[in-house]
């Protein structure tokens, strides 16, 4: 059996407050008495077996998998961690409001597109995203999605600089975005301030709010919470995608930092359109396993971040161990398709073990696709890339998205959706 016992930093607000909106690692973030950041004093625990169904069913085979264990656990976390996903629009019409090929001296095309809804009173904005795609591309190319890569207000977004935090020689912001563009790849970000704020007064308004208009007093227990809307932004973004000429709407990874790492995993999880999924520095409720209580805890989240999750998952605080699923099931939930998982050396907070042991435990659903996950239960050596259909690095330095990381990343989404991969 699988299961097994064991031992053992509105996007970047300015200053101090980095440190506590970003989900920071900081050690400053809860004194060594309130949290443990000590490996011999991670309690006891056993992870519930991703091969198991919830009647006790040992699953053997990928269409086991497919029609009954991956509904279940998907089922689980839906109602238990992030919420019910808000309804799909039947039918969106998109606004490509702005373009300028003139961008990087001629590299890329800036898209600025705004997806509506019809309605009753006339189309309602959902959301809205830019997209950057290479300018000399003879056929569609793969794209990068996610939430806050880079500043969306700025005629110079910088993505790879956006969220340094002192961790070594960043490339220039501009030299990455070249990077990526002269690698054959689109990237495309969201700000979620227009459609589900990152406030626990405010996230309502938007998106919540057009779907849910009659709803008064506290939210139901499974109402979705914000990761779980920005997850669904997320999937809006690929639909705009799935009709732009220039994307290869097969190939799309969606990608995430932080609280937007998780993000990234739970979008994966529900659209498995996404050809890949990358979680970077995603910590508790992302890749870290809840039941180590290791940095940031359940309880921890929840109180400080109450509006991340559904009710539901408010049950759970300093009760880990009852929680029908961990999050090694939900990097399980990306299989068959790759998925990167990364952490940093000083990103304690986020517990960079538990996201490694978190992507090694889901090795075994892979293994069901004929397909090699991390290929190892050790966790690699500082600034060294490991695994195949699962992909893993821990680099030094602290909580943050970085240029090292960007490049990692580059070549796993060569390896597995990049422009050497169109058919």
């Amino acid at each position: 059996m699988y299961c097994k016992k064991m031992t053992l930093s509105k996007w970047l607000w300015l200053g101090l407050m980095a440190s506590l909106f970003a989900n920071s690692a900081s050690p400053s973030i809860g004194t060594a008495d309130e949290f443990n950041y000590d490996e011999t004093k991670v309690p006891d625990y056993e992870l519930p077996d991703p091969l198991v169904t919830v009647d006790g069913r040992a699953v053997k085979d990928a269409d086991t998998w497919r029609s009954r264990r991956r509904p279940e656990l998907l089922d689980l976390f839906e109602s238990q961690v992030y919420g019910r996903r808000p309804p799909e629009p039947k039918e969106l019409t998109f606004d490509v409001a702005e373009s300028r090929p003139e961008y990087l001296h001629g590299k890329g095309v800036r898209k600025d597109v705004k997806v509506f809804e019809p309605g009753p009173d006339g189309p309602k904005q959902l959301l809205k995203f830019t997209l950057f795609v290479p300018r000399e591309s003879e056929r569609p190319v793969p794209a990068f999605v996610g939430v806050h890569l880079f500043d969306t207000a700025s005629d110079n977004p910088l993505p790879g600089n956006l969220l340094q935090e002192d961790v070594g020689e960043p490339l220039p912001g501009e030299k990455l975005l070249d990077v990526i563009l002269d690698r054959g790849y689109a990237i495309a970000t969201l700000n979620p301030d227009d459609f589900c704020p990152d406030d626990k007064q405010t996230f309502r308004q938007g998106v919540l709010e057009h779907y849910y208009p009659e709803r008064s007093g506290p939210p139901g227990a499974e109402e979705p919470g914000a990761i779980a809307v920005w997850a669904w932004g997320l999937s809006r973004a690929l639909d705009y995608m799935q009709q732009d000429p220039q994307i290869d709407a097969n190939r799309v990874a969606v990608i995430g930092h932080s609280r937007r790492g998780k993000t990234a995993l739970w979008a994966g999880a529900e659209d498995q359109r996404f050809a890949l999924v990358i979680s970077n520095d995603s910590g508790c409720g992302g890749a870290a396993l809840s039941r180590r209580r290791f940095g940031e805890t359940v309880a921890r989240i929840n109180n400080v971040f109450p509006h991340w999750f559904c009710d539901n998952f408010n049950q759970y605080n300093d009760r880990e161990g009852e929680l029908p699923i961990d999050q090694h099931e939900l990097v399980a939930l990306i299989a068959p398709r790759p998925v990167y998982v990364a952490s940093a050396q000083e990103d304690g907070w986020a517990d960079p073990k538990g996201e490694f042991l978190a992507a090694a435990a889901a090795e075994p659903v892979y293994r069901l696709f004929d397909r090699q996950g991390l290929g190892t239960d050790e966790q690699p050596p500082l600034n060294k890339s490991v695994g195949e259909y699962i992909g893993y690095h821990i680099r030094s330095g602290k909580h943050a998205l970085t240029d090292y990381d960007w490049l990692k990343y580059l070549d796993f989404a060569d390896k597995h959706i990049g422009p050497a991969q169109a058919n």
